[in-house]
């Protein structure tokens, strides 16, 4: 039997042969390659204290940089874009966020802003070398590629705002409508758990999940697995510190965000989706289109929040020919 003894001294000669390997390489030793990682990076943000987690997929001149909603979702829910964008020469980008299930969680309430958000979409521009890039932005992502437009558009070649209005006083009028919409049982359990802000109350859930997620957030019955895993992912601290507890009851971080009067500063050419199921009004997601001066809206009918997997071939269609047509300018 191996003592301890015999182990430790194992162990210390093999820690002076690892020490030793670097010195012998850069005596004309064979370098190691460097390893694949199939586009995995994981990228340091605020000043090296966290990563996140971002990949590379496909290959091509025009290049794609996805913003996942929530706040708190991860990039899962995107993977469909992997059926369309690559084969068509698009190369482009998965970026889960601080906080979100593929990179660091932080336990850190003040690291949850819009403004933090924003210079950390920079900085991962800045890791990943992007220029004259297209940034996509689907419902929270939507908010945050807004936000980087105003500040940062020297860096785009182009925008999509999918699935989001450009002010939350708009979203909640919509809000209220489709609330009305709902069966009267429906609207009554969730006046209830509301009264006592008891929004975990698995009724309370039911309703949301059962009833108005399955009208307006994705119409598919199963869920695509994709969206199943991103909800099993989602990072809940993140969403109720920023939005509040769910889609009709917004107390957070972002409650009082309003860039309508902003929309006219975004000059470079972008592409807003809605749909007709949505939890955004698409009438409103038209406005915004007529606001950005290289603005033009796509609707797709039969779809919902998660509309690029409810009205698949109609969501791609649209983007797909923005993408060409920004391609086609140089």
């Amino acid at each position: 039997m191996t003592d301890r003894r015999d182990f430790l001294t194992f162990s210390a000669a093999s820690l002076l042969a690892a020490t030793a390997l670097p010195r012998l390489r850069a005596a004309g030793a064979p370098q190691v390659p460097t390893v694949k990682t199939a586009g995995v990076r994981l990228i340091p943000v605020e000043g090296g204290k966290y990563k996140v987690w971002t990949k590379k997929v496909g290959r091509g001149g025009l290049k794609v940089l996805l913003l996942h909603g929530g706040p708190g979702c991860t990039h899962e829910y995107f993977e469909c874009f992997e059926d369309f964008l690559p084969k068509e020469g698009i190369e482009f980008y998965y970026y889960d966020q601080l906080g979100s299930f593929y990179s660091d969680q932080p336990d850190d309430d003040s690291l949850w802003t819009v403004e933090r958000f924003t210079e950390e979409v920079e900085t991962v521009r800045k890791a990943l070398g992007l220029e004259q890039f297209v940034l996509l932005g689907h419902s929270w992502g939507g908010m945050l590629g807004i936000e980087y437009a105003l500040k940062y558009q020297q860096h785009l070649k182009g925008l999509v705002i999918s699935n989001m209005n450009a002010g939350i006083k708009g979203y909640m009028e919509h809000a209220a409508v489709l609330r009305a919409q709902l069966p009267a049982e429906t609207i009554a359990i969730l006046d209830k758990y509301e009264a006592k802000q008891d929004y975990q109350n698995p009724e309370y859930l039911q309703a949301m999940m059962g009833t108005v997620y399955a009208r307006h957030l994705c119409r598919l019955d199963p869920w695509p697995d994709a969206v199943q895993r991103t909800f099993k992912h989602f990072a809940d601290k993140v969403y109720n510190v920023l939005q509040g507890p769910n889609e009709f009851v917004i107390t957070g971080r972002f409650k009082n965000w309003e860039r309508w009067d902003d929309l006219p500063k975004i000059k470079v050419p972008a592409l807003v989706i809605g749909a007709t199921h949505d939890e955004m009004d698409p009438e409103q997601l038209r406005r915004m289109a007529k606001l950005l001066p290289k603005g033009r809206f796509h609707l797709c009918p039969n779809g919902s929040h998660m509309d690029m997997w409810d009205d698949q071939a109609a969501y791609f269609r649209g983007l797909m020919a923005f993408l060409k047509d920004l391609r086609r300018r140089g």
